[in-house]
């Protein structure tokens, strides 16, 4: 992985230095069994697949209780879960290209591909939801009536729960291999929950009491504005990684103080970090003593390398500049 070729920089463990360092200097035969589970890359797709699987068993099921349980909502619903399909496909593509060590003509590796993949996610949930409330807008301008059966409740019903265990199940895989593309399905995935809870909501009242029947669409507007938030949100982030901004202050702080820490490190300066595929790439300059050989500097760059990167999960590439300290 990104990481293993820090571990590897050193295999001696640096337990000589100040408390602080000691923590990201484990046992680099521990980690490297750690490294020999499922990749972060299998465990995106498996979960993509299984999103893709799931959507092609709901799409269907929706269009047809919606047809025989007479809910024009479901249908709409169903429409909805083609979308799915699609931004599944993308997220395929993007995991497989994204993760992708770097070659001769992408120095950095292919992780703005990711980056990319994820900001069509995000358009693609914003231009559902509009759809979606398009559609809601135009049912309570027109108070369009419809009378389901208890076929669409079921159909809903068997929709919220399999959208909500695939989101939750996503979400979570999303975040362990600190993938903003899977997470960014993952909630395409609840907005396809939350549509059907609206499609859920108005069929259950229009059974309950007939003069209902608006209730669906009142539902869906509201969860359409809440879905267009999420794409919004996904968009952003993905802008500040195509604009290169720098983490929170928090991350920057941190790594000043790892870099610090590091037995033979005088200070630290210059620390220039940016995210790319969900991970940060970072350069800082270290002080050492000028009387150290180039040998001796060397290594203890490796060790600020390592220790970074075994302490911070999000560091995907670190580079460390050594300068001299003159005044030694």
């Amino acid at each position: 992985m990104k990481k293993k070729l820090f571990r590897l920089a050193s295999k001696k463990s640096h337990r000589d230095g100040p408390k602080g360092v000691e923590s990201c200097c484990h046992s680099i035969d521990a980690m490297e069994m750690n490294e020999t589970k499922i990749s972060p890359e299998k465990a995106g797709r498996k979960a993509t697949l299984l999103g893709l699987f799931v959507n092609a068993f709901l799409t269907p099921l929706k269009f047809l209780a919606g047809i025989f349980g007479g809910s024009q909502a479901l249908i709409a619903d169903a429409v909805h879960s083609i979308s799915d399909l699609f931004t599944d496909a993308v997220v395929l593509l993007g995991i497989k290209i994204g993760r992708k060590p770097p070659d001769k003509e992408h120095h950095f590796g292919h992780a703005r591909i990711e980056t990319l993949a994820s900001a069509i996610v995000g358009l693609a949930l914003i231009g559902t939801a509009v759809y979606l409330g398009i559609e809601a807008a135009l049912n309570i301008h027109r108070h369009t009536e419809s009378h389901p059966t208890g076929i669409a409740l079921v159909g809903a019903g068997v929709s919220i729960a399999f959208k909500e265990a695939l989101y939750r199940y996503t979400v979570l895989i999303g975040r362990r291999i600190k993938s903003q593309l899977i997470v960014a399905n993952a909630w395409h995935h609840r907005s396809d929950a939350l549509s059907s809870v609206a499609v859920l909501l108005g069929v259950a009242g229009t059974l309950i009491n007939p003069a209902w029947h608006i209730l669906d669409a009142f539902a869906a507007l509201i969860v359409s504005f809440f879905i267009i938030k999420v794409g919004f949100d996904i968009l952003r982030k993905t802008l500040r990684e195509f604009t290169d901004t720098a983490p929170r202050p928090e991350i920057i702080e941190k790594l000043m103080q790892l870099s610090r820490a590091v037995d033979g490190v005088m200070d630290a300066h210059d620390l220039r970090v940016r995210t790319s595929g969900g991970f940060y790439q970072a350069e800082i300059h270290i002080v050492v003593n000028g009387q150290l050989t180039v040998v001796e500097g060397h290594r203890i760059a490796k060790t600020v390398e390592r220790c970074l990167a075994e302490e911070m999960d999000e560091l995907g590439r670190v580079i460390v500049h050594v300068d001299p300290d003159v005044e030694a």
